[in-house]
């Protein structure tokens, strides 16, 4: 049916400028069908994670039967695999995290994990372990909502959004409000274990719409199509909706790609030599921090004007779902103090008190980070034997400058050098409101690079992301302790 122009102006429709799709306008929580696409990821080829994944699949195939949730190789994992060294210290904690011993019963960590995963909407990891819930078959009135779980698990709601959503809040009255003495509260080993669950899946969520992760096929669904909601964004732009032609994800590489590229390299080798040949004073590398910082509150805030709304099977996880990311500073308040990681860090402080509280996770957890920092293959698209140590660093700590963590031996300089402001706009959007990541976002950065390196990229804001929220959750555990 053809339908004029004119008549938009009266409807509440409009026509989507990327798929020419008609969808109605202020409309949330519509249900619509949309189609399963293949393969693992939406925006990546599914020919290029099969090919990688023959690279060692033994390897790959030991480890998904090992540890993967699912008792198969699951979308997550077949395109974390396109990392097979990353996959193995990932799988070995996340392991170590919901099936071995620790201070939690099991079936509590896997509704934390769905707690942490609603808080974002990612309904990949909860209806993962939704699963897992039913194969245990206990407390499966839990799974009606929030309001059935119990009491002890519901007073987690307020550390699990802060924690999601703005980190820097975190003081040692709410670790107090939960171990405090009384019939529901938490020993401080059974709340570590509980935060790291939590920011474990707080960032996986990043990694899995960064990733454009598919859902997994639901035997239920013969027709082969899902009930999807959509706001008054087109689904086409949702990430979690993945039916956008492959034709678009095209990376045949472009003039202005090309360049972009020979320009990075550049930037990198002047950056070197600069830092060899001057370097800046304490007074200056501070001034960039908060320079960066008070910048990256303004990258992509003209970009999220609406809310993508919770879906039907998510909501019911979720308390005060209103409460989400904000930035530092609103209509004039002064911005909170600089976490200074000198006074503070994962490797001095964070790393040994995790360990004491919980035996054992803090090795498995430094495994991991240490592995998506240093993980490097020596080259940048086309361009081998290359040292990406630089570029890895300013991805890292780009996503704790956005939460206020400062390095006094980082120049903060090198960021606005090394990411331009369409990857700042994607890195801002998978750590803050992964949500809301879209094809176009991935598509927008780094058009020459690989599908893998992008994949490194969403490794290390995961990892960033992760350890950030620890960090603020363990200096409060430390302040109530002392």
């Amino acid at each position: 049916m053809n339908v004029s122009a004119e008549s938009f102006t009266s409807n509440p429709f409009h026509i989507c400028n990327i798929c020419q799709k008609v969808i109605r306008k202020k409309e949330k929580g519509v249900s619509v069908p949309r189609p399963f696409s293949s393969g693992p990821s939406a925006f990546i080829p599914e020919e290029e994670i099969v090919e990688a994944s023959q690279v060692d699949p033994q390897t790959e195939q030991i480890l998904a039967e090992a540890y993967s949730l699912s008792g198969h190789v699951d979308h997550l994992t077949q395109v974390m695999g396109l990392h097979p060294h990353y996959l193995e210290s990932f799988l070995r904690s996340q392991f170590y995290l919901l099936r071995m011993d620790g201070p939690l019963p099991l079936h509590c960590r896997h509704y934390i994990a769905i707690m942490a995963a609603a808080r974002h909407q990612c309904s990949f990891l909860v209806s993962l372990h939704v699963r897992e819930f039913y194969r245990m078959g206990m407390c499966l009135d839990w799974l009606k909502g929030l309001q059935y779980a119990p009491q002890r698990l519901r007073n987690l709601n307020e550390i699990n959004k802060i924690l999601a959503h703005r980190p820097w809040l975190i003081t040692k009255e709410h670790i107090q409000n939960l171990v405090k003495t009384g019939e529901h509260s938490w020993s401080l080993a059974e709340l570590v274990h509980a935060v790291v669950i939590l920011a474990h899946f707080h960032s996986l969520a990043s990694f899995v719409f960064g990733s454009g992760i598919n859902p997994q096929v639901d035997p239920q669904h013969a027709n082969g199509f899902q009930s999807v909601y959509i706001s008054d964004y087109c689904t086409c732009d949702l990430a979690s909706d993945h039916h956008l032609d492959r034709d678009l994800s095209s990376t045949s590489p472009t003039t202005d790609s090309v360049s972009e590229l020979e320009a990075l390299m550049d930037r990198m080798k002047r950056l070197q030599e600069e830092r060899e040949e001057d370097e800046a004073s304490q007074e200056e590398m501070a001034t960039r921090f908060e320079k960066e910082k008070k910048e990256s509150l303004l990258v992509g805030s003209g970009d999220m004007k609406d809310e993508v709304m919770p879906t039907s099977k998510v909501s019911r996880f979720v308390e005060d779902a209103t409460f989400g990311y904000q930035h530092f500073a609103r209509h004039g308040e002064d911005n909170p103090p600089t976490f200074r990681a000198q006074d503070y860090s994962w490797e001095d402080h964070g790393f040994s008190l995790v360990n004491r509280l919980y035996s054992d996770i803090g090795l498995l957890l430094d495994d991991k980070f240490r592995t998506a920092c240093d993980l490097t293959y020596y080259n940048m698209a086309s361009h081998e034997d290359v040292d990406t140590t630089m570029l890895r660093r300013a991805l890292f700590n780009y996503v704790h400058c956005m939460y206020g963590i400062r390095y006094d031996d980082y120049d903060y300089g090198e960021v606005n050098q090394l990411l331009e402001r369409s990857l700042k706009v994607y890195i801002k959007t998978v750590t803050c409101y992964p949500e809301r990541t879209t094809r176009r976002m991935y598509d927008s950065y780094w058009c020459q690079f690989r599908h893998s390196e992008k994949v490194h990229v969403n490794l290390l804001l995961m990892e960033a992301r992760m350890q950030a929220e620890l960090l603020y959750t363990l200096r409060a555990i430390t302040r109530y302790m002392t």
